[in-house]
């Protein structure tokens, strides 16, 4: 019997849609639309690569990258890490975590 060398290319295009599709559904972590928001509002506005340097400082290991994959939904948060984003943030864990449109 011989054995053809299997053509994966496929489930790679069918991968990506999923991931792409669950990247853009509404079932994200709010966590992030909120770090979003209190990284901006900050004096003067915080980049990625700041919050990531604080937050470090306060005890979590996110690097710029992570920081922008917790902002769009892609990477969900550890409790230690939203305690560190908080004070990197200058703000509450509750702030972080409620559900409202005020900061």
């Amino acid at each position: 019997m011989i054995r053809r060398r299997t053509d994966f290319s496929h489930l790679e295009r069918i991968f990506t849609s999923v991931v792409l599709h669950f990247v853009k559904s509404k079932l994200k972590n709010i966590v992030g639309q909120r770090v979003r928001k209190a990284r901006a509002r900050s004096k003067p506005p915080l980049t990625q690569k700041e919050l990531s340097t604080r937050v470090v400082k306060c005890g979590a290991d996110i690097d710029r990258a992570g920081i922008a994959k917790i902002e769009t939904g892609i990477r969900r948060v550890y409790d230690f890490e939203l305690l560190a984003l908080a004070k990197a943030l200058g703000v509450t864990v509750n702030a972080l975590l409620r559900h409202s449109r005020s900061l």
